[in-house]
């Protein structure tokens, strides 16, 4: 038996040069194969995506939840449902107004507000607004999940066969002490740069089995995409589809997030 999975490097701006890049993927006992890519140029073609009927486990790259200490400061209800209706439903120019006026009154070292889950997974904090505009991302994309009905763990364990589980690439780059590998700017995009990629998707590889329990397939004209997608991307998607199925192994762990995990904030699977 096999399980479909799903890998997204999310934006919060998609257009023609830069759209959410998706990955979809098949795990069985022997292996992940990688089956195909999709770019979604508008959060209506997004929208499309997540109404791909289930069962299928998808990864995606944007925070599920937002700091407590941030969410208390600001005097809204501390459960999930409430406080990311409350978020979503500010425009993006208030909530960044928010995140500013927080820090603008903390000192050097702790302006911002940070998740559990941040520490473990070397992650930035989901109020950080700047490139990459972490909390954007967390307001576009907890906006589309919500309205599309998945199940959001640890957040939102709705009764829905499409589950969601919340992904960061960042942690396997840095785990495996990969350097710089990606950059949306062309004037400075290197050649340093792709050999990471292919160091990067290499070393995923042989890493596979010990993460996922099988080996990780790409065809030869997928792994040669990955590796000359200067945006990383592709790449990305790809990290993030083999954190799907991280999580879809250990569907009856509570797809490999810990009991102790804050519901509130949501929490990056491998971290």
């Amino acid at each position: 038996m096999s399980t479909t999975l799903l890998g997204v490097d999310f934006t919060s701006a998609p257009r023609a040069r830069k759209p959410i890049v998706c990955a979809w993927g098949r795990l069985d006992e022997k292996a992940l194969v990688i089956e195909r890519f999709e770019a979604c140029v508008s959060f209506e073609g997004f929208m499309e995506t997540l109404a791909t009927p289930g069962p299928w486990v998808g990864a995606f790259d944007l925070p599920f939840g937002l700091p407590a200490a941030f969410v208390a400061e600001q005097g809204w209800p501390l459960d999930w449902r409430s406080y990311t209706e409350v978020a979503c439903a500010l425009s993006r120019a208030d909530l960044v107004a928010r995140c500013r006026a927080y820090a603008a009154v903390r000192p050097p070292g702790e302006k911002l507000a940070y998740r559990a889950t941040d520490k473990p997974a070397q992650s930035s904090s989901a109020m950080w607004w700047m490139n990459p505009p972490v909390v954007l991302m967390f307001h576009a994309g907890m906006t589309c999940l919500r309205a599309a009905g998945v199940r959001i763990e640890p957040c939102n364990r709705r009764r829905d066969t499409r589950v969601a589980v919340e992904a960061y690439p960042g942690l396997i780059q840095k785990r495996l002490k990969i350097k710089s590998y990606k950059q949306d700017i062309v004037a400075k995009q290197t050649e340093a740069q792709r050999d990471n990629r292919k160091l990067l998707i290499d070393a995923v590889r042989a890493h596979a089995p010990e993460w996922i329990g099988c080996e990780l397939v790409l065809s030869r004209a997928q792994r040669s995409a990955v590796i000359d997608d200067a945006s990383g991307d592709r790449l990305d998607a790809v990290l993030c589809v083999v954190q799907a199925a991280y999580a879809a192994r250990r569907e009856k762990e509570g797809y490999g997030i810990p009991r102790t995990a804050p519901r509130n904030e949501g929490w990056i699977v491998m971290a």
